[in-house]
């Protein structure tokens, strides 16, 4: 959701706390597209493999949590009006990613991170600081986020247990969409970021997934 410049500051504050509350709060969320899982069975999987799915489908969440702060917080600075137009063309897609983990939790009779309100504030920080730093590394920023974000997926495909189809549906469609974010960012200018920018999105990334798997 793109906060237009010619509302007054009070609007556009009231605006994003309403899609950050649409964001944090399970449920929120709806999706345009229906969730690969629907097609899929589910398997019986044993308690440990279900506490094992439930971690990493969490981390997904609060990643995807992340990215919709991310592009608000980029959309909220970006200078050029179709640079702000692609970081929201983006920001709706992942709230399909977004409803589509939340709907696995709730399917695992599990719940999405606790912490999430917190990640918001600092992804939307990070993505404003983004925006403000000019349009070439604010593009940059966005393919160097999911770059990191599909190959954590792709990580996470090789840890689910075999018989979890229905996460695997997700997280393979999450890939495709995450990809084509990502080069359309650097077909749009996006400049490469500087080594200590990337090693510092990495430790980030690191602390979310130790303390979303768990919390």
């Amino acid at each position: 959701m793109a906060v237009s410049n010619h509302h007054s500051f009070i609007d556009r504050c009231l605006l994003q706390f309403d899609q950050a509350l649409r964001t944090c709060v399970p449920g929120s969320s709806l999706a345009t597209r229906s969730s690969p899982a629907d097609t899929v069975a589910e398997e019986e999987l044993s308690a440990a493999e279900k506490k094992h799915i439930v971690g990493l489908m969490r981390i997904n969440h609060t990643g995807e949590v992340c990215a919709q702060a991310l592009y608000a917080g980029q959309a909220a600075t970006a200078r050029l009006d179709e640079v702000r137009e692609s970081m929201d063309l983006a920001a709706q897609e992942e709230v399909d990613h977004l409803a589509w983990c939340d709907e696995r939790l709730k399917e695992l009779d599990s719940h999405p991170s606790l912490l999430n309100p917190l990640w918001y504030g600092l992804s939307f920080g990070m993505g404003a600081i983004a925006g403000l730093a000019g349009d070439k590394w604010s593009l940059g920023f966005v393919a160097e986020t999911e770059d990191q974000v599909c190959k954590h997926l792709e990580d996470h495909l090789t840890k689910l247990p075999e018989q979890d189809g229905k996460s695997k549906a997700i997280l393979e469609q999450m890939i495709k969409d995450e990809r084509q974010h990502g080069e359309t960012a650097k077909e749009a200018g996006g400049a490469d970021l500087p080594l200590p920018a990337k090693k510092a999105m990495t430790t980030m990334s690191k602390v979310m997934k130790k303390t979303a798997y768990h919390v």
